[in-house]
């Protein structure tokens, strides 16, 4: 039975091997990444007084890695991003972060010419080189966030497509002052990307 067994999986990885003649995948995209710019008040002044994050495009690489032809595994990469940080419309200061994402796929028509798909997995995003309030302000280090994806792939031929693509991803913080939570940042940005992809 568990030589059966055994055959049967190996069988079924030969199988998909064979169904999966270019498995890897490679896309350059420019994404506009668009925050929520939702925080709790500063301190829990009132109303007023609300962290923002400024819009800003950015350049994006993402590996893709097709499982069978239905389902792949995308790793989406940049290198660390600069926004500005803003308190009731005024600028308080800047920091980087840096957002590696990596989604399950499931492509509903791999093989026609106009290829539909979506994604859900997960993000990290870690904050470095806060220069919030002259230095007294700063947001925490890591961030682990639910991401959501749809998209489609447009081929031009075998090897080249022309993507769209968006996803809503969890990014979240809390907002130091003096080392003290002031406020809690919900980042949370919508990015909605185009670009060129190569499977091969």
């Amino acid at each position: 039975m568990k030589k059966a067994i055994l055959a049967v999986i190996l069988g079924g990885l030969a199988l998909n091997a064979m169904a999966v003649d270019n498995p890897w995948q490679v896309r350059a995209r420019a994404v506009h990444i668009n925050p929520a710019d939702k925080s709790d008040p500063v301190g829990g002044t009132g109303a007023s007084d609300r962290i923002g994050v400024s819009d800003k495009t950015i350049p994006e690489v993402d590996i893709t890695y097709f499982v069978t032809p239905n389902i792949s595994a995308e790793l989406v990469l940049t290198y660390p991003q600069k926004h500005d940080v803003y308190l009731d419309g005024k600028t308080i200061g800047t920091f980087k972060h840096l957002p590696p994402t990596l989604l399950a796929q499931y492509h509903f028509s791999p093989s026609s010419q106009f290829s539909p798909y979506v994604g859900v997995g997960v993000n990290w995003t870690t904050f470095s080189k806060n220069k919030i309030l002259d230095g007294a302000g700063s947001l925490e280090h890591d961030s682990f966030g639910l991401a959501l994806q749809a998209g489609v792939d447009y081929k031009l031929d075998k090897n080249w497509s022309l993507n769209l693509d968006i996803k809503k991803v969890q990014i979240r913080s809390d907002v130091l002052i003096a080392g003290a939570k002031a406020s809690k940042v919900k980042v949370d940005p919508v990015l909605l990307g185009v670009g060129v992809g190569y499977r091969f």
